[in-house]
């Protein structure tokens, strides 16, 4: 029986991206459908609140400099494909730092030259963005904080943010740029943000309720009487520039000079119930706490885990990394491999083999999930393809 077209671009617009392209090349109706704008504006705003399929993962900012490297992973139960064309990922690897990603996006720099680039690597578009001249001139790679959202606004148009020290010293207060990618221009909030005394971690931004939220770093450089000694986290309020404080649970910042601690969202997208846990790190042991109470800052204990106790055949092993996706799941690496472990089955939790890596001992990860969202109406269409290690290549 044959499938009427209207339900059929229904029905193929709820498709991740990787099973569209396989369609296309036995499916002409397919083939149709994923050239058409309409369609991938529709296929990219299904998929906003799915989740994510697999990630990229690196070397620190500073090392990929020397490294060049980007891989990228699946998660267990998903299929070994992740959809991405090798020939993109050889240029990402070659020429890219991937800074953040969003519903299908990428936002990347160039290794050698700091220019940023939106690309989406299921359709090897890329769209070069205006690169700020304070990053063209600093040339120092540990103060790229950049953030892309694609989640708000229209299913066209994304937003990237910049945040950039005002001060010469020492980073108590940063402006806010914002990048929209219809308008095609910088624009700089009202208001600034201010981060207390210590340094933030904006390599883990987490957008939620309107704000982007960012723990602190925890070295003990803070005499003990300052309100800012304990580590914490500050919210960037996106409407109305207000800058807040939300503390830690008691018990995670005991002790806390000596462990890794990182901020995720927690629970579905989709959800009413969503919100940020913290999974802090030390002496070969996870404790992850979710935020209950928004308003009154009440965290409640999710779970406390041993690494060994999570099931590793490795005798002796040594996070090196690890975040949470899609609200629920553990993702960490040792020194030569990754795994995961869901957070919302503590009785039956134990890790599953996600593959090996070689990123190093700091590495960094970027959730992502492939859609055939547009980078932009100017974008360049094919353009992540094998030509050279030069980015500029891309306009070729």
């Amino acid at each position: 029986m044959e499938v009427p077209q209207d339900i059929a671009f229904e029905i193929f617009s709820w498709l991740p991206a990787k099973s569209i392209c396989k369609f296309t090349s036995t499916c002409t109706s397919i083939y149709n459908f994923s050239k058409e704008t309409f369609f991938k504006t529709k296929q990219a705003r299904n998929l906003l609140g799915a989740d994510d399929s697999c990630f990229f993962i690196q070397p620190d900012q500073v090392s990929q400099r020397y490294e060049k490297r980007v891989e990228l992973l699946s998660l267990p139960m998903e299929q070994p494909s992740s959809g991405v064309p090798y020939d993109a990922l050889t240029f990402l690897s070659n020429s890219a730092s991937v800074l953040a990603s969003s519903n299908g996006l990428l936002l990347c720099h160039t290794i050698d030259s700091i220019e940023l680039f939106i690309c989406n690597p299921i359709t090897k578009s890329c769209l070069f963005i205006p690169t700020p001249e304070s990053l063209q001139k600093s040339r120092n790679f540990c103060s790229i904080n950049l953030m892309l959202d694609c989640s708000h606004g229209s299913a066209d148009d994304y937003y990237v943010f910049l945040l950039e020290t005002t001060l010469d010293w020492w980073p108590t207060c940063y402006t806010c740029n914002v990048y929209h990618g219809k308008e095609g221009v910088w624009k700089t909030m009202e208001h600034n943000f201010y981060t207390g005394e210590r340094a933030m971690e904006f390599d883990m931004p987490v957008f939620h309720r309107g704000a982007l939220h960012f723990i602190s770093d925890s070295t003990p450089y803070i005499v003990k009487s300052s309100s800012f000694y304990k580590p914490y986290i500050m919210s960037y309020n996106l409407e109305n520039g207000n800058s807040e404080m939300l503390k830690l649970p008691k018990e995670a910042i005991k002790d806390c000079h000596d462990c890794n601690m990182g901020i995720f969202n927690w629970g579905k997208v989709s959800s009413s119930n969503q919100s940020i846990c913290l999974v802090k790190l030390k002496k070969f042991a996870f404790t992850v706490w979710c935020l209950r109470d928004y308003k009154s800052g009440t965290w409640q204990k999710v779970l406390k885990k041993r690494v060994k106790a999570l099931g590793l055949k490795e005798k002796y092993p040594h996070v090196t990394g690890f975040m949470v996706m899609n609200g629920h799941l553990l993702v960490f690496a040792t020194e030569e491999n990754v795994y995961s472990c869901d957070l919302g089955d503590e009785k039956c939790m134990m890790v599953e083999e996600v593959g090996q890596h070689n990123c190093g001992l700091h590495p960094r990860f970027i959730p992502y999930s492939g859609t055939l969202r547009s980078c932009g109406t100017n974008a360049n269409s094919r353009a992540l393809r094998s030509c050279g290690t030069n980015a500029r290549d891309m306009h070729c």
